[in-house]
């Protein structure tokens, strides 16, 4: 890597789908014209959304171009290839997505598709709630008429949320975000979604957004949905730093880290640390630079940077494989 490894930051890429608000440039002072910010990603490496980086001496480039050019040093012996394995975003829904389903790692190589199983960190203060999985008692013949008959919410197990709160959604489970949400999502790097039911809503053509029926039902995985609501595991806690792992699964592990006080962040080279500031302002520093990470910012750590250091007041989201 020119000049060596070194925390890179990067331009969002966003996304006006018809269900998103406005929170995310309000929430994190991003001077952007109005409009309809729906999704905000943060880190991308898609034909759909790259990421460019905005400081140091790779500036300019495409997220692609860097992994490219050095892979391992990047992304770290756990990952294979030279693609970004993940997909980093905000997301706003102002009103309801829609009942959707994305398909596993199996059903994406027999029916095609991307595989994509995702994770929910809800940063709102707001209370709102979330669909995941059918009702106890919903078969998949139940389901099927709830198609027919346009009812598929009604077939939902809808879960309450809070801020902190975190849910897994594996691929091929049926779900949906309810209104008033603010998320960090984490997923594999994937945009495939199927549609099931929109709420009647109309999309940014003033017609109908189309339905995929047919995937869906070959995507669905009909057993019975684990419980989504992940429980966090205190992992450290000292003066000026407490962690907690999030969730940790066969795609990616995410971690909340509680700062009040400098911390030296030692690397391994097994994988690259992603971070985002959920609250307050953090400096993090490195043996040849320093930058400030705010509220609403994420910055990705190449795998091949020895250690780092966080200081200030705020709660990071850290992402790893």
């Amino acid at each position: 890597m020119k000049n060596g490894p070194y925390p890179m930051k990067f331009t969002p890429i966003y996304k006006n789908y018809p269900w998103g608000g406005s929170r995310i440039p309000e929430t994190y002072h991003r001077d952007l014209p109005a409009g309809t910010y729906a999704e905000s990603w943060e880190i991308t490496d898609r034909d759909d959304g790259m990421s460019v980086v905005i400081n140091g001496p790779l500036e300019n480039q495409t997220l692609r171009e860097v992994l490219t050019a050095n892979p391992s040093e990047t992304l770290g012996s756990r990952v294979e290839g030279s693609a970004f394995p993940l997909l980093i975003k905000l997301i706003d829904a102002k009103q309801k997505l829609s009942v959707q389903v994305h398909p596993d790692d199996i059903g994406a190589m027999e029916y095609g598709g991307e595989a994509k199983s995702e994770a929910w960190y809800f940063l709102g203060d707001n209370p709102g709630s979330i669909y995941c999985g059918l009702k106890e008692g919903i078969a998949k013949a139940d389901f099927l008429q709830a198609i027919k008959n346009g009812t598929t919410g009604e077939t939902l197990r809808r879960l309450p949320i809070k801020n902190g709160d975190v849910v897994f959604v594996r691929g091929g489970s049926v779900h949906a975000i309810d209104a008033g949400c603010l998320i960090l999502e984490v997923q594999q790097n994937s945009n495939t979604t199927y549609r099931i039911h929109d709420w009647g809503r109309m999309g940014n053509n003033g017609n109908p957004r189309e339905l995929h029926i047919e995937q869906s039902i070959k995507a669905i995985n009909w057993n019975p949905c684990e419980n989504p609501l992940a429980e966090p595991k205190q992992i450290s806690d000292s003066e000026g730093f407490q962690r907690w792992e999030l969730l940790r699964c066969e795609y990616f592990s995410l971690e909340k880290l509680l700062l009040s006080a400098p911390r030296k962040i030692p690397m391994t080279g097994e994988t690259f640390h992603a971070l985002f500031c959920a609250e307050g302002e953090t400096i993090l520093s490195w043996e040849g630079g320093r930058e400030t990470l705010k509220a609403g910012e994420s910055i990705l750590v190449p795998a091949a940077l020895p250690s780092y250091i966080l200081d200030g007041n705020s709660t990071l989201l850290r992402i790893s494989v």
